[in-house]
């Protein structure tokens, strides 16, 4: 069975932020980020699903999310619609 890793970009409307991660299930973290928990999403909701890119390797996820933590992903994620 082959797994699919989806990197996401979420955006907080209400305080103009982003948020960057990647996930197996994107619904089930989509729901997590906007419902559950008290971490630094909790406190930043609601979040609206901007940018999703998947990929077959779990790497290969990690290292696009790593890099859209850097200047130029910054600079990427501030191309991107809300």
């Amino acid at each position: 069975m082959l797994m699919i890793y989806t990197v996401y970009v979420l955006y907080a409307p209400a305080y103009d932020k982003h948020y960057t991660g990647f996930t197996a299930n994107i619904e089930l973290r989509l729901k997590s980020h906007n419902e559950f928990g008290k971490d630094w999403t909790a406190r930043h909701r609601p979040w609206k699903l901007i940018y999703t890119r998947d990929f077959d390797n779990k790497v290969q996820a990690m290292d696009f999310e790593k890099w859209l933590k850097t200047g130029a992903g910054r600079d990427f994620i501030k191309t991107l619609p809300y």
